[in-house]
């Protein structure tokens, strides 16, 4: 059995592997293969389109807008040609008739320019629909594997792992990997088809200038891997405190009762806003970081621009490169930042995403769990036969702190089997092993004479149910509590099940009867009316098997009866195992033992521990029954 009670650390994480989480998140990924296929297509022309536009500003300016107009005369005036000197005097209509041919071809560069946008919308609202789909898909899936796999996970993982942070893995660390799996993809072969393309066209305009430019990229990379670093370790503490105080909250909402019944409010907003100043300093940390990023990205963008004015400005004065080809070498400079400066703005988001998949994936590679056997046995229907053969178990594992030792008895079928004991005897860890939530360290459980490891957890806890003293009720309403999910039982063995459990005259006080919706936990309704309602669900669920877990030491005398009747009728043919408090509810069982520190004291009938004068005796005088 594994000692870790099913803790997983999340404080000190190792390195970050983004290549080995990316590899688990593409086998969410892989099923949706085409749409992504085509939202990368849909990227690459997206993409084209933006690198054609600063193209056509360049063929506007050169052939149209600065070209030297007396190269038309000669194809527009008939007669000798107009000299460049001479243009200022003509006037404005004689110039428009002159430049005709340029306007047109202004006027087709318009055309080209607005056709461009109108198939850059269209193709970026499929792209933006695919990628959203995609997300939400994998999003969908990752979630209720999580949920799934929590599902499975043994009753001491749950005991060592507090509920905040598991509500914060399913819900705001997978919610955090929605814009990974959207934007940031897209965006990352948008920006790597983007780089390559400028650089490909900076090249081909100007490749001395180009060179130059390129010159400051090692300056770019280096500053990004250093504040990456920095960011990675900022997004890893701040899912800590997140996870630290939906803890407190949830335990605060939880215990409130507590809380201000011992006027424990101070000491809990004090605790609580230590963990929000914590939150704090992360957040104005990760702030901090990028207020200094990116400007330093803004700052190298700048100091780019001006080296191609610079440098681009003499050639175009020397007439070794056009005006044209200087303005188009300029925006796609201003591009060539454009994905660094997105990559930066999407760099918290994106270090946030893995640093949430990481937690997920951390939750996932836990198997704290109660394995099934590979070769399941069936089991016969024959009413309970209980045995423990030299049971001994500890939460610890191994021998170390036993909670039971050597305990060893049997219940033969439809016998009833009280257990008593001070308080830490070790009743509740009996039930719990018999139950399967826990495997005994040493020894062995069967019914019917298998061996309950054996046996599948569904199958074995199918032929059981458990009433204990806190009964948790679902914020449903009482009809699915009582049948809890199934739909085979009519109508009136329903109403059998009411009237065995004691229960129609809380149906008829509450506004809806059956249907009346309990809010989480039943806490609108009393104890002993929990109880009740739990004898209920035990009925609809027919076992073979009755667990009462101390299920009356809570109630009024007038409940209690209610109760002892509903476990008379529940009891009926059925092996049961009665956890007593108050002695008196099991003086009529089979058999009773004693368990002391773990170990069995005495066993017997009640009249037969009543001779002895033992520990039985005494614990039934101290209550003056």
């Amino acid at each position: 059995m594994r000692t870790n009670y099913g803790y997983f650390e999340e404080d000190h994480l190792g390195k970050p592997y983004d290549l080995r989480l990316a590899k688990r998140l593409f086998g969410y990924i892989r099923p949706h293969g085409r749409l992504l296929m085509l939202s990368i297509v849909l990227t690459m022309a997206i993409t084209a389109l933006d690198l054609t536009l600063p193209y056509l500003t360049k063929v506007a300016i050169d052939r149209y807008i600065v070209h030297d107009v007396s190269d038309n005369a000669s194809r527009t005036v008939d007669g000798p040609l107009i000299s460049h000197k001479d243009l200022s005097c003509l006037k404005k209509a004689d110039l428009t008739v002159l430049r005709s041919k340029d306007y047109a071809g202004m006027t087709w560069i318009a055309m080209i320019f607005l056709g461009i946008i109108v198939c850059h919308f269209v193709f970026s609202f499929g792209d933006v629909i695919i990628m959203e789909y995609v997300g939400q898909s994998i999003i969908h899936d990752l979630r209720r594997d999580l949920f799934a796999h929590l599902l499975r996970r043994c009753v001491a993982f749950f005991t060592a792992n507090p509920v905040g942070r598991l509500v914060t893995r399913v819900t705001n660390d997978i919610q955090n990997l929605h814009e990974l799996l959207t934007s940031i993809i897209t965006v990352l072969f948008k920006d790597i088809f983007l780089l390559a393309g400028i650089a490909i066209l900076l090249l081909v305009i100007h490749w001395r200038l180009a060179l130059i430019c390129f010159a400051m990229l090692p300056i770019v990379f280096l500053t990004t891997s250093y504040f990456s670093r920095l960011a990675r370790d900022v997004f890893r503490d701040l899912r800590i405190r997140i996870a630290e105080i939906n803890t407190r909250l949830h335990e605060t909402i939880a215990g409130i009762r507590v809380i201000q019944l011992f006027c424990g409010e101070t000491r809990n907003y004090h605790g609580f806003r230590r963990l929000n100043h914590k939150n704090y300093r992360m957040e104005m940390r990760q702030i901090n970081i990028f207020a200094v990023f990116m400007p330093v990205i803004d700052l190298l963008s700048s100091t780019g621009t001006a080296l191609v004015i610079w440098y681009g400005g003499a050639h175009v004065l020397a007439d070794d490169m056009s005006l044209g080809a200087l303005v188009a070498f300029i925006s796609y400079m201003r591009m060539f930042f454009r994905p660094i400066r997105d990559i930066a703005e999407k760099y918290n988001i994106m270090q946030s995403a893995m640093a949430s998949s990481e937690r997920i994936f951390l939750l996932f590679d836990n198997r704290d769990e109660i394995p099934d056997p590979e070769r399941p046995v069936a089991l016969e229907t024959a009413r309970g036969a209980i045995s423990f053969d030299r049971v001994c178990f500890s939460y610890a594992g191994g021998t170390r702190e036993k909670v039971l030792t050597d305990i060893t008895f049997s219940v033969r079928p439809g016998q009833t089997m009280g257990i008593v004991g001070q308080t830490g005897a070790g009743k509740s860890s009996l039930i719990h092993l018999l139950e399967r939530f826990y495997d005994p360290t040493e020894g062995r459980i069967s019914i019917h004479g298998i061996d309950i490891r054996r046996i599948p957890k569904a199958v074995l806890r199918s032929r059981m149910a458990l009433i204990s003293q806190d009964v948790f009720l679902f914020a449903d309403t009482l009809r699915n509590n009582i049948l809890g999910g199934n739909r085979n039982i009519s109508e009136e063995r329903l109403k059998e099940i009411i009237a065995a459990a004691n229960i129609g005259r809380l149906i008829k006080a509450l506004p809806e009867g059956l249907d009346s919706e309990l809010t989480e936990g039943g806490r609108i309704l009393s104890v002993g009316e929990r109880q009740l309602i739990a004898f209920a669900r035990a009925l609809a669920h027919d076992p073979e098997i009755l667990i009462l877990d101390e299920a009356t030491s809570s109630i009024d005398t007038e409940t209690e009866r209610l109760i002892q009747e509903a476990a008379s009728n529940l009891m009926q043919g059925r092996t049961a195992i009665v956890v007593a408090h108050r002695l008196s509810t099991i003086r009529h069982a089979d058999r009773i033992i004693v368990l002391h520190r773990g170990r069995i004291r005495e066993a017997g009938s009640h009249d037969e521990l009543m001779a002895r004068q033992g520990m039985y005796y005494q614990l039934y005088q101290r209550q003056g029954v």
